[in-house]
């Protein structure tokens, strides 16, 4: 990095952290640019997607800005700057890597169509969702029968994503621990554990 840049971004920090509101839209214009090439950069060399930059640059400045307090004015600002952007750079990176990107019609041949013994009735998923805790029925009829995404539903619920994620995992666990036996098994003597 330029010792210039860092010279204009350390004076424009001091002068934000000491209140003036021009010297930071400065701040964070000039890095907002800056981040912005870095992050496509970081994401062509992992080959994906520049256009995914924005989000990091955008995750990025709102950390900055809530974060602005730990910075040490003895110190170099770039190093702090790198330092959160990266993080959100691996953050994105694993968000949107494994399954995500699965699509179910790559796999229709494989996947047999269910017969209508193994179709649910509206009152048998009822029932299922009923038998979980109340958050985590929440969280299963939001995103399984209403359609919601996860950050929807992460919103109306105020829940980071992640703990959605996490909720969402455990329901269906549950789910099938008490649900996942064939009706045949249920009938046998195992039927009422």
């Amino acid at each position: 990095m330029a010792h210039e840049k860092e010279t204009a971004w350390k004076r424009q920090l001091l002068a934000a952290v000491a209140g003036d509101e021009a010297s930071y839209r400065s701040f964070l214009g000039d890095v907002a640019g800056y981040l912005r090439g870095w992050a496509q950069g970081s994401l062509k060399r992992a080959g994906r997607s520049p256009a995914e930059a924005e989000d990091i640059v955008q995750e990025t400045l709102i950390a900055i800005h809530t974060k602005r307090h730990t910075w040490d004015a003895s110190q170099p600002v770039g190093p702090w700057l790198h330092g959160i952007a990266r993080h959100k750079l691996i953050d994105a990176l694993r968000k949107r890597t494994g399954h995500d990107h699965l699509s179910v019609d790559d796999f229709a041949e494989v996947i047999p169509a269910p017969s209508a013994q193994q179709e649910l009735a509206g009152s048998d998923i009822t029932r299922m969702i009923a038998s979980l805790p109340a958050r985590q029925a929440r969280i299963v009829e939001a995103i399984f029968v209403d359609g919601q995404r996860t950050g929807d539903v992460a919103g109306a619920l105020d829940m980071s994503e992640g703990a959605v994620r996490v909720a969402l995992h455990r329901a269906l666990k549950s789910l099938a621990r008490t649900f996942g036996r064939d009706s045949d098994d249920r009938s046998g003597p195992d039927a009422n554990r």
